[in-house]
């Protein structure tokens, strides 16, 4: 018998059909005799529904904290329903809220983090031969306040539960049945892959592919959960997701893009020692995430520094560069939100020469313009134009695959 703790997305659950269909799928562990947990996210585009409701009533500054009141209604309405299907075909079921499960976060809402799992209610049910339904993506805090976990963050629950219970299997199913080089249902030739590293599946997650969140991976890592991504509408193996895969030709694994950034650019800084210090500080105190960072050799005294944030952060991150003004002057401030970041990830690739340059060969071929381009050993992003972002992950994926 194993502990099996699975997560739905939310077009796995977006209708009645599909409810009963991953109704069934969990059933059918529990038959085999199987513990099961499993991790529901909100219905279709429910989310973004209750985000535009909030837009409404305050366009502007809505509350998080009462953003997070509003969001978290719409894993209650999945869990409940779920659990009513599974009800009706003959098994025993119990939905729970974040906070029932015993998810403890800190006080950041909507991008809270998870201090630890009370899995004492979670237990108990199980000894009970229960099948558990939670709530993805949510939380309590020492204020008893509820909290969400930012976008993908039901990925992120699931984890953890596997990794505080030590599950024997942590699965993932979306409406994809794997992970593949690039998104198969914009990109032609899209190759599924069996297996990936956690290294390679963390670079991709963080770089625009939506199979997985980043901080659900990181998370898998840390406490050696092996995931297996796959899909829920066919019955088919998936990828796993470890730390050690048997080695394959392919030098580059898959390639991503990412239209939820914004580039900021402090143009005409002093040119003078501190003046990076005092402004990724400054971001970091607002908890903006910066990823690409380029700064122009300094001339006549000045420099220019421009970087990425989550486009979502964007104005948070005008806001923060602003409050410095009495720190150090600069000539401008620019926010460009019309770009989109590009990458490939392969562990390989810092042994091969010449990856660079193909990648770059592709964008030149396709006429398409670079404006920032950032490295590691296992990835290469570059900044584009929104508008060609589509255009140009399907000829880097071409060039490689």
């Amino acid at each position: 018998m194993s502990l099996i703790v699975k997560k739905f997305g939310g077009s796995s659950v977006a209708n009645a059909e599909r409810i009963f269909n991953v109704a069934k799928i969990i059933i059918d562990d529990y038959k085999k005799g199987n513990d099961v947990i499993t991790v529901v996210s909100a219905q279709g585009d429910t989310t973004d529904d209750l985000i535009a409701k909030a837009h409404e009533i305050n366009a502007e500054n809505p509350s998080k904290r009462e953003m997070d009141m509003l969001l978290t209604a719409g894993e209650q309405i999945s869990v409940a329903l779920l659990s009513m299907a599974i009800e009706k075909l003959g098994a025993p079921v119990v939905s729970l809220l974040g906070w029932q499960a015993g998810f403890e976060t800190d006080t950041n809402h909507t991008i809270a983090r998870i201090k630890k799992i009370n899995t004492e209610r979670l237990q108990n049910e199980i000894n009970k031969k229960k099948i558990v339904i939670v709530a993805g993506f949510q939380g309590i805090n020492k204020y008893d306040d509820l909290t969400t976990l930012g976008r993908g963050g039901s990925d992120t629950s699931a984890v953890a539960i596997a990794a505080s219970m030590k599950a024997d299997k942590c699965q993932i199913y979306t409406d994809v049945d794997g992970v593949y080089s690039a998104d198969p249902r914009k990109v032609t030739g899209a190759q599924k892959m069996k297996e990936i590293t956690y290294d390679e599946m963390l670079e991709l997650a963080a770089l625009g592919a939506q199979v997985l969140n980043n901080r659900s991976v990181e998370m898998a890592k840390k406490y050696n959960v092996e995931l297996e991504v796959l899909s829920s509408l066919e019955k088919k193996s998936g990828t796993i997701v470890k730390e050690k895969v048997k080695m394959e030709k392919t030098l580059i694994r898959g390639a991503a893009k990412d239209e939820n950034v914004a580039c900021i650019s402090v143009v005409g800084l002093k040119d003078s020692p501190g003046v990076a210090f005092k402004l990724f500080n400054k971001l970091a105190q607002h908890k903006v995430n910066v990823d690409m960072i380029l700064q122009s050799v300094g001339r006549d005294l000045t420099k220019d520094i421009s970087f990425t944030v989550p486009l979502d952060q964007a104005n948070e991150a005008l806001e923060a560069v602003k409050s410095l003004s009495d720190t150090f002057e600069y000539k401008d401030l620019i926010k460009n939100d019309s770009i989109a970041k590009v990458s490939i990830v392969g562990a390989g690739m810092e042994s091969h020469p010449g990856v660079a340059s193909k990648m770059f060969e592709a964008l030149y071929d396709a006429g398409i313009n670079i404006k920032m381009i950032s490295t590691s050993e296992i990835k290469i992003s570059v900044l584009i134009d929104q508008k060609e972002a589509d255009r140009a992950v399907q000829v880097v994926h071409d060039k490689f695959f």
